[in-house]
């Protein structure tokens, strides 16, 4: 795999021997839809709201993170489950990106912000076509 872009900076980044470690949360309000964000940057599409984590970083921290980052939301601590970890090399075109996935339940208005252009809920039936990743089967396999 060659350089990728920062996340961050959108800087090339030389292609490194061992994967990056990611978060998801998949997030439901009480009419029982999945918050998804729209994704400003490559690769496009819905996608669960997350991201890198930093260094020096727990993933429940990075999650708690990333969430606020993205959707303005704050998560329940104490409803903050680890649901799988994701880890096909091919899931992110970009690199090789291993995900641990959360569920959780969020206070406040979802509102987007660093690398959502949107962020709203969806009814697990009724997803939008162009969902990035493999979130998609992530969502199905949630759903059950």
């Amino acid at each position: 795999m060659g350089p990728f872009d920062c996340p961050h900076c959108g800087e090339k980044i030389p292609a490194f021997p061992f994967p990056l470690l990611t978060v998801d949360c998949i997030i439901q309000n009480e009419a029982g839809e999945v918050l998804l964000i729209e994704r400003r940057f490559p690769p496009l599409g819905w996608a669960l709201p997350g991201g890198f984590v930093d260094r020096g970083e727990t993933v429940e921290a990075a999650v708690t993170r990333e969430v606020k980052e993205e959707t303005s939301l704050k998560l329940e601590p104490d409803t903050l489950t680890q649901l799988h970890v994701y880890s096909d090399p091919a899931r992110d075109k970009r690199h090789h990106v291993v995900s641990v996935i959360f569920t959780a339940r969020g206070r406040g208005t979802p509102r987007a912000g660093d690398d959502a252009g949107k962020a709203c809920y969806f009814p697990l039936d009724q997803l939008p076509e162009s969902i990035a990743f493999d979130h998609r089967e992530i969502l199905a396999r949630y759903a059950g």
